[in-house]
């Protein structure tokens, strides 16, 4: 497989490679093995979440009560530090 990108990236990577001593194709298969694993790490909590939520285990709340509850523990944090 090949892979173009566009100069700046190419430039990007290029500078990597030379002061890591790393060859080129070695970084991108290691960016994109990171890439490929964050991704299913995401995935699997988004999964886990969801499953919380159609099992009833959560109840899901609203934007509004959930910046309610954000900005009250602000305002607790901020007390305790007075």
């Amino acid at each position: 497989m090949e892979v173009q990108f566009t100069p700046d990236v190419q430039a990007k990577l290029d500078k990597l490679a030379i002061d890591t001593g790393r060859a080129p194709g070695e970084l991108v298969e290691d960016a994109i093995a990171g890439y490929f694993d964050e991704l299913a790490q995401t995935r699997q909590t988004l999964d886990s979440h969801y499953d919380d939520l159609k099992s009833g285990r959560v109840k899901p709340i609203g934007g509004d009560e959930m910046k309610a509850r954000l900005h009250a523990r602000s305002a607790a944090r901020q007390a305790q530090r007075q």
